[in-house]
């Protein structure tokens, strides 16, 4: 069993960032793969980054983000912090929504939805124009 508890949403002006974190419980957390996905009001969940599971060495980690956030939002995690963060750069009005944190079993860093075992509440970030 995993718990996922998000954190550092709020309201950002466009052009700005913010870091979203997800802290996790469990004692193997290294051997799932990390992801975070978003949901506006009205539209369907969807796929924003992921990261492999990691034996905290470079080589081991893969990434995959979405179209839509490529270049500005990295994914990242620290094993010993149990802990997967979000960077966001270059916020723009059409990325808010609530972010989402999840942990897959698969290991890979997938972008499918139904890939993900476990997820946390979820965190709101509503960027202004």
């Amino acid at each position: 069993q995993v718990q996922l508890v998000e954190s550092g949403g709020g309201l950002v002006q466009a052009g700005g960032s913010l870091r979203l974190s997800c802290a996790a419980s469990g004692r193997t957390f290294s051997n799932y793969a990390m992801g975070w996905f978003r949901q506006a009001p009205g539209k369907e969940r969807e796929f924003v980054a992921a990261i492999s599971w990691s034996d905290d060495t470079w080589s081991s980690r893969s990434t995959y983000y979405a179209d839509s956030v490529k270049g500005r939002f990295t994914i990242s995690r620290d094993n010993a912090k149990n802990t997967v963060y979000l960077q966001m750069n270059s916020l723009k009005p059409e990325d808010t929504a609530v972010y989402y944190c999840a942990a897959s079993r698969l290991r890979v860093a997938t972008p499918g939805l139904y890939d993900y075992n476990y997820w946390g509440q979820g965190t709101q970030v509503t960027v202004s124009s």
